[in-house]
């Protein structure tokens, strides 16, 4: 059995099943980047649900895995060399689970470099940008009287849903026929935009006819589904 004592957060959030990954998040649009592939993949893990709005993630146990004080994070047990591995940032846990279970990544080099470049795109622009606008719409930033800083962030997330839109256009997946880490990175995003910020109408979501049919093949996957809801909020 794996011993998961060096790692300071298990102290706090007890692992059970200690042979099996443990997933410390919440389903946001970054934690359910993670649920989802592990559901997809198959991979054993434990889930931990870590408040944020009870500033959880930034206490001592949380930030001796992930001292930026953001979920996801992981432990891997059996990690490189079969040695218990912490991992942090939802991009780079993509990355490590598809290379672990071999799925959701091209072999071919170029695929591969091409499926990274969306993941990356995901992490640099669609997640900053549409959170920008979740902020400025939904939370405090509504309060704020200039209105410019709205406007810069829902012109910006309009021309990246263009980006996708045109990537989409043709392909059933952002990498063609199959379904990647690229498209999980981003479907809970596009999907927050919409749903839980309600900022379809503001970003001309309607104009976007490959993102939505993209959008509505993801959510129709079983293990997107259950992702999706992956800890349950509290």
């Amino acid at each position: 059995m794996a011993n998961l004592s060096d790692f300071p957060i298990t102290a706090r959030w007890p692992a059970r099943h200690p042979d099996k990954i443990q997933l410390y998040s919440l389903p946001t649009p970054n934690g359910v980047k993670v649920s989802i592939m592990l559901e997809e993949t198959g991979l054993d893990y434990e889930v931990h649900l870590v408040d944020i709005m009870a500033n959880e993630s930034h206490t001592t146990e949380f930030l001796s895995l992930n001292p930026n004080g953001k979920i996801p994070a992981i432990i891997d047990p059996d990690g490189p060399g079969g040695k218990p591995f912490g991992l942090f940032e939802s991009g780079a846990i993509l990355m490590y689970l598809a290379e672990k279970s071999g799925r959701f990544i091209p072999t071919d080099p170029a695929l591969r470099w091409q499926t990274i470049q969306w993941v990356f795109f995901q992490m640099a622009s669609i997640g900053p940008m549409f959170g920008q606008v979740g902020y400025f719409h939904k939370y405090g930033g509504k309060d704020i009287e200039d209105p410019r800083p709205l406007q810069r962030y829902v012109t910006e997330s309009r021309r990246l849903l263009g980006v996708l839109d045109a990537r989409l256009d043709g392909r059933t997946w952002l990498m063609g026929d199959d379904y990647t880490i690229a498209d999980i990175a981003t479907l809970g995003w596009v999907k927050n935009l919409i749903d839980f910020y309600g900022a379809g109408e503001l970003t001309g979501y309607a104009d976007f006819i490959h993102v939505q049919a993209w959008l509505q093949r993801g959510l129709a996957r079983p293990a997107v589904q259950r992702g999706l809801q992956i800890p349950s909020a509290p």
